[in-house]
């Protein structure tokens, strides 16, 4: 790494072996030059050229000289800010460089402890690691005493990883093989993030050495002449730190130097990054606001910095599961920096994860174009063309992906489940057993190759991988598998002609179908309930009491907005939405969350925000999440109706307007009973009526079977019966042990699980014109069933007859 001297040589030598025509500055031409020089990997197109270098010129106009162009004190800005690598570049180069001994400063003679100041002089200068940040003229080393500081701190921490490298206390993790995370470490576009990871070892008696000479050190930065001496002291301790990746002890330093300066921008930044590393997410978007509030505050000042704080806040929010917020922050960099190829990567990665897959697939086409050799640009945008259908170009991203870091494991991971969807088993198994390779112990994919193992036909092979699987981790899917693949061997059944292994149906038509008594569920109000029941799962809105939605209509203060049609609402961009999902399912973990959010954002807001503003109707949205809340069907019902009350429309009466009534029972068929309700969306318009509903009026407008919402005592059945087992009796067609309701068709006396009644399956040996069904909720209504038959049978059998 350059030292503080030889950096600035380095660029001198770079700038004055592309200024070619000596007039002390760097043309269109020359900085093209360069760039393709210094990247001699990639092949820039035209469009990408210019694009850089308008960003250039346009960021660094204050160094721009004419028709000369850059100036070289413009291009070492350029590296300080972190747009390239002095080292890196020089190297790539060919350049040769002598350092000059009278660059140096003599550490000899600082002040310090006796130990650490003979140490220095042992070591030659230029092996002395100063990092290239330090001499940056906004965001390097200011006072000589600070100097001082840094050089004693390298010392420790360099006597501190011999000592545990020599114990084999420090643990290195190979980062590799993950998808870059796409957070900027630094002030100023980013850097890619290449270096391996380590860990040390906290607890043994070097470390704590380690920490009270640190102390020593801190001291002496506290002590110094002035406020701003203490503050460059503190902030130079906590990047030297941060550098060898000492975050709890490089967060105190950054910690302190904002209590020094509260109001300026990169202390509050570096504490973000140290917390973000940590996982102590919701203090990193803290950190991240107070940084970017300090940065727009400034004015240009700080301006060419907010791009990289936009960005890492928004990868702080995604760490807390809030993906829209984070959208809205990649955007904001995107639009502040359009070369910023990682802001729209993690942009079109963002929206992938909410379920915008065509805004995805655009985003990362942009970032993949800026930059060719993206590797996880390419795998995410694979996942978002295969989540559209397009799986021929979805293949040729992931391997483009492979191609450029053969161990990428959500590249060849996701690779194997999309060839696992088309079918094509024999080329999944491959893939995972490529993931294996680089990650032994990654359990989902030693089990999806026991699946795919499976569709090839190779049971025995399958049957291994999911024994492996199973000394991996002890998770109830592994048993329910291994039970399956039992199942199947018992019944040596072929599928369909597929000779796969999977048991034999057809598909019977719904009128053939017959119900038996009253409680027995019709297939197609099944097949609509356990739709709506899996969207609950999803969400887990099931968990969610129904008076939180009360709760937050009485402390909710959103502003009244007018609709494109002049009706009063009081609408919300999505992004203030998801905080308040947010709290609606506080008990999720960040990734359960996002999958929920996801699920929300498809089903929910994609039907109420139709017009694609990014804004939805609050009450309406309450009124139809209420239904599949946890809570009595009376309370879901009645929070419902007073949601649609306190929209501006109806507030402050006791009754609701019926056209707004009708469009939300219209808007719940809509959205959880789609095969209905679209065609009844569009007799939604021009409605007139201006008669109002109470409570009684709106109940039996929600009941109706044939127009409301009467799927809802369907939904309540699935919803405290769901999870019922029914002793060794298995689904006839899928042979997992049924839970929930039992269908027993009466005539031929097999059962069928709810998803197989609810599908039209029955057994091909079985063939009827018509088939009878009665449902039992539990064991215990099928028992008392028989007991009733046999109750019967045996008075016929024992009646009196009468003598001829």
């Amino acid at each position: 790494m350059a030292s503080r001297g030889s950096r600035s040589e380095k660029v001198k030598r770079i700038f004055q072996q592309f200024d070619t025509n000596r007039d002390g500055g760097l043309n269109r031409e020359e900085m093209a030059s360069l760039v393709v020089a210094v990247n001699p990997r990639v092949k820039f197109s035209d469009e990408q050229i210019n694009a850089i270098l308008d960003e250039v010129f346009r960021t660094y106009g204050e160094f721009i000289d004419g028709e000369k162009g850059l100036t070289y004190e413009g291009l070492l800005r350029t590296y300080d800010d972190g747009a390239g690598d002095v080292d890196r570049d020089f190297d790539a180069l060919g350049l040769e460089f002598k350092p000059d001994d009278t660059n140096g400063i003599s550490l000899a003679s600082e002040a310090s402890s006796s130990s650490i100041a003979d140490e220095r002089v042992a070591e030659p200068q230029k092996k002395q690691r100063t990092a290239a940040w330090a001499a940056s003229p906004n965001h390097g080393i200011v006072f000589d005493d600070t100097w001082k500081l840094v050089d004693d701190l390298e010392i420790l921490i360099k006597r501190l990883k011999a000592k545990q490298t020599k114990d084999g206390k420090l643990k290195g993790d190979n980062f590799d093989i993950f998808s870059d995370p796409g957070w900027s470490r630094e002030l100023g576009p980013s850097a890619e993030i290449s270096e391996k990871r380590f860990v040390w070892e906290e607890s043994g008696h070097d470390y704590a050495v380690f920490v009270k000479e640190l102390g020593v050190l801190r001291s002496r930065a506290h002590g110094a002449r002035s406020r701003e001496e203490a503050f460059d002291g503190h902030m130079a301790i906590g990047r030297v730190l941060y550098e060898h990746q000492l975050f709890k002890e490089a967060l105190v330093s950054f910690k302190r130097s904002c209590e020094l300066q509260p109001t300026d921008v990169r202390p509050h930044f570096r504490a973000g990054n140290c917390l973000y590393v940590l996982a102590r997410h919701s203090e990193a978007k803290e950190e991240f606001t107070l940084a970017l509030d300090a940065a727009e505050a400034a004015g240009n000042q700080w301006a060419y910095l907010l791009p990289q704080i936009h960005v890492n806040l928004g990868i702080a929010l995604e760490g807390e599961g809030m993906v829209i917020s984070a959208c809205e922050h990649y955007r904001e960099a995107a639009i502040l920096c359009p070369t910023h190829f990682r802001a729209l990567k993690l942009l079109g990665s963002a929206l992938f994860g909410v379920g915008e897959y065509k805004a995805a697939v655009k985003a990362l086409e942009e970032a993949i174009y800026m930059k060719n050799d993206y590797a996880d640009a390419h795998c995410d945008l694979a996942s978002a063309l295969h989540a559209i259908g397009d799986d021929d170009n979805a293949i040729k991203e992931f391997q483009k992906a492979i191609d450029l870091k053969p161990g990428h494991v959500d590249a060849l991971y996701n690779l194997g489940g999309l060839y696992m969807d088309m079918g094509r088993y024999q080329r999944a198994s491959e893939m995972y057993t490529r993931v294996l390779g680089v990650w032994p112990n990654h359990w989902r994919a030693q089990l999806n190759k026991a699946v795919s193992l499976l569709g090839a036909g190779e049971t025995e092979e399958a049957k291994k991988s999911l024994k492996e699987a199973l000394k991996m981790t002890n998770r109830v899917e592994l048993h329910d598998a291994i039970s399956h693949l039992k199942q199947l061997q018992k019944k040596r059944l072929k599928g369909n002609g597929s000779g796969n292994g999977e048991e034999a149906f057809i598909i019977v038509e719904p009128s053939k179908f017959r119900a038996v008594g009253e409680r027995t569920t019709l297939r197609q109000e099944l097949a609509n309930a356990l739709d709506i029941r899996a969207f609950q799962r999803i969400t887990r809105l099931s968990r969610c009491d129904v008076e939180l939605l009360k709760k937050e209509m009485n402390e909710n203060d959103s502003p009244v907005s007018y609709s494109g049609g002049g009706i009063p609402e009081k609408s919300i961009r999505k992004a203030s939405l998801e905080g308040i999902l947010r709290r609606l399912l506080s008990f999720l973990k960040a990734e359960t969350f996002v999958g929920a959010v996801k699920a929300i954002n498809q089903k929910i807001l994609s039907v109420l925000d139709q017009s694609e503003s990014g804004r939805v109707d609050l009450g309406m949205l309450f009124a139809v999440l209420a239904p599949i809340c946890s809570g009595l069907p009376e309370k879901r019902k009645r929070v419902a109706f007073d949601a649609l009350a306190w929209r501006p429309v109806n507030e402050g009466s006791t009754q609701i307007r019926k056209v707004d009534a009708v469009r939300y029972i219209k808007l719940l068929r809509a959205i959880y009973v789609p095969s209905h309700g679209v065609s009844e969306m569009l007799e939604l318009h021009g409605e007139t009526d201006t008669s109002m509903v109470s409570l009684p009026e709106f109940l039996v407008m929600f009941d109706d079977q044939d127009w409301g919402f009467g799927i809802m005592s369907s939904l309540l059945k699935l919803e405290t019966g769901d999870r019922n087992r029914h002793g060794n009796h298995a689904c006839a067609i899928c042979r997992y042990p049924i839970i929930g309701s039992r269908f027993k068709e009466i005539k031929s006396h097999f059962s069928l699980c709810s998803q197989c009644y609810s599908e039209g399956k029955v057994p091909p040996t079985l063939k009827l014109e018509e088939y009878r069904f009665k449902e039992y909720a539990s064991e215990a209504e099928a028992m008392k069933d028989k007991c009733r038959w046999f109750s019967l049978h045996s008075k016929s059998s024992s009646s009196p007859t009468t003598d001829p």
